[in-house]
């Protein structure tokens, strides 16, 4: 079978299903194609299921810029549409006087990234606010908060085929090319699929340079180097100390072990950082009493037994453990950086790509008409 379509989105996790969404509302055809069986199998089912504010990230990075403007789309779209979602807001916390300073460096950060809404809480309203908590003094974030990501997903999928677009499952990308008059792919499957299309989007996450790499035309020079960070998350049995989502104070390589909650109440902790060199999706057991040591530097009354092996995530880092390099930025690369007309690779879409989604997809449309 050959088929000739407007637009392709490759991959259908959160990142790549806003894509989809953001050209069939703007009228384009629309063909998402996925090689799992249904939505948001990889990274997308993987991570805390928080929205973020963009407190962490570089001034004027991509990730910073896309995670402010996203957040705010993002509650937009779940109260339009109807998905789950709570602003529990979070505290990042000072379990010393010592981690006060580095507090307030991440206010200035947040500062420049243009949130402006973090406010000081002191040990006295501590006590009132989280009384399991220890710390001595620390920063609310009223604007972050959770969300049902698979809700949402679902959501944004009934968007895409309102609009006229189609999603197609169990459709492995084999290879393709890039011609003159478009960019032509393979598809497998139980229906295999010859395609070309005039716009491609590769939005595989943690494969999307092997789908880059697949694709004869697209410059090999231009595909990033891809790092596997390997993010553990336990659970806890009982019910959750904590009523806000609690962060320690950042430290170097990673933001400290978290404390987050879901919608369902259920309490976890993590993701801690290993890297590994393929996806890996077992619990290490052996890490729990990394996990039990850094949680109790705020929560002192954890006690032994009580955290559970939960889940894990891969991150797609585009730089490897090299403390200075961690952050690497998002990379929306488009026909400007590659040459390719048509054509947008995102690479390196990790935390937060989640809040940033709706945000991202603007980017790609941004790209495709060479701004």
């Amino acid at each position: 079978m050959s088929e000739t379509v407007d637009c392709i989105v490759i991959g259908a996790g959160a990142v790549g299903l806003a894509v989809a969404r953001h050209m069939a509302v703007g009228g384009r055809e629309v063909i998402l194609i996925e090689a799992a069986d249904d939505i948001g199998t990889g990274t997308s089912s993987r991570n805390s299921e928080v929205i973020h504010a963009s407190i962490y990230y570089a001034k004027d990075s991509l990730k910073a810029r896309t995670c402010v403007r996203g957040k705010h789309l993002l509650y937009e779209f779940c109260e339009s549409h109807g998905v789950e979602h709570k602003r529990l807001g979070k505290l990042l916390v000072a379990t010393a006087e010592e981690e006060v300073p580095a507090l307030e460096e991440t206010k200035a950060k947040a500062a420049a990234n243009g949130v402006t809404d973090l406010t000081w809480v002191e040990a006295d309203e501590l006590k009132e606010m989280e009384p399991n908590l220890k710390a001595v003094r620390a920063l609310l974030s009223p604007s972050t908060g959770i969300i049902d990501s698979h809700a949402y997903m679902l959501a944004l999928q009934g968007d895409v085929e309102a609009h006229g677009g189609m999603v197609a499952f169990l459709s492995p990308v084999l290879g393709g090319a890039v011609e003159d008059d478009g960019i032509a792919l393979e598809t497998g499957g139980e229906h295999p699929m010859s395609l070309k299309c005039k716009t491609l989007v590769n939005s595989t996450g943690l494969g999307a340079q092997t789908i880059a790499g697949m694709i004869q035309g697209i410059p090999e020079d231009s595909i990033p180097p891809l790092y596997y960070a390997k993010g553990t998350y336990f659970t806890l049995t009982g019910k959750s100390p904590f009523s806000h989502l609690i962060y320690p104070v950042p430290v170097p390589g990673g933001l400290g072990t978290h404390s987050t909650l879901d919608l369902g109440g259920q309490t976890k902790f993590g993701p801690d950082v290993s890297w590994v060199d393929k996806p890996d999706y077992e619990v290490d057991e052996s890490r729990a009493p990394l996990f039990y040591e850094a949680i109790r530097r705020y929560w002192p009354g954890l006690e032994d037994g009580q955290l559970q092996p939960g889940y894990v995530g891969i991150r797609p880092k585009l730089t490897g453990p090299d403390a200075a390099k961690y952050a690497a930025d998002f990379v929306v690369q488009g026909p400007a950086d590659h040459g390719v007309a048509g054509l947008v690779n995102l690479y390196g879409i990790e935390s937060p790509g989640l809040t940033a989604s709706l945000a991202i997809a603007e980017e790609v449309a941004a790209a495709l008409n060479g701004r």
